[in-house]
């Protein structure tokens, strides 16, 4: 009965989820959780104090996550101006919106352990937190389109796990 009703609401999802919503959605939600594992990670290991942890990660989501909703209006308009055939009609504003809260939603899976807890075991739970999310958001991805949820979620993961390194070890070279 459960996996019936997953399975009819996801159906209903899908039927109401504008294709364009959910490339914001999805594009949001994986930037937001890889690159601000990325600077959560990276800075807790080149830095100790907590406050400039946190203040760097608060900053750096509230900006990317507002870089990302003007980009996606103005490529998503580009895209609208360009297409004679009037197939796009989705909302510049609300695939905005649907960005930037998606980016902050995103970022949250390696904030909320570094404000919940200290060094170095929130460093630890941030990347475990974004990796949990990275491959649930994978997986739900898969499951709306139809296609491969457990492969889609492998990928999401692998790609933040990529960045994640990369984040640990710029922040180990450049240590203050």
């Amino acid at each position: 009965m459960i996996k019936r009703i997953n399975g009819e609401n996801m159906k209903k999802v899908r039927d109401i989820l504008h294709e364009d919503y959910l490339r914001s959605l999805m594009f949001g939600l994986q930037d937001g959780i890889v690159s601000t594992t990325g600077v959560v990670v990276g800075i807790s290991t080149g830095v100790s104090d907590k406050a400039i942890i946190v203040l760097a990660a608060l900053v750096a989501v509230t900006v990317e996550a507002s870089s990302m909703a003007a980009g996606q209006y103005s490529s998503e308009k580009a895209v609208h101006q360009l297409d004679k055939t009037g197939r796009h009609t989705d909302n510049l504003y609300i695939g905005a919106l649907i960005m930037f809260f998606a980016y902050l939603i995103g970022g949250s899976f390696s904030i909320v352990p570094i404000l919940a807890f200290d060094q170095p075991i929130a460093r630890i739970l941030a990347i475990v937190s974004a990796f949990v999310g990275l491959f649930i958001i994978g997986y739900i991805k898969g499951y709306l389109v139809e296609h491969r949820p457990l492969r889609s979620a492998i990928e999401l993961f692998i790609i933040g796990s990529i960045t994640t390194v990369i984040g640990i070890i710029v922040g180990y070279l450049l240590k203050v």
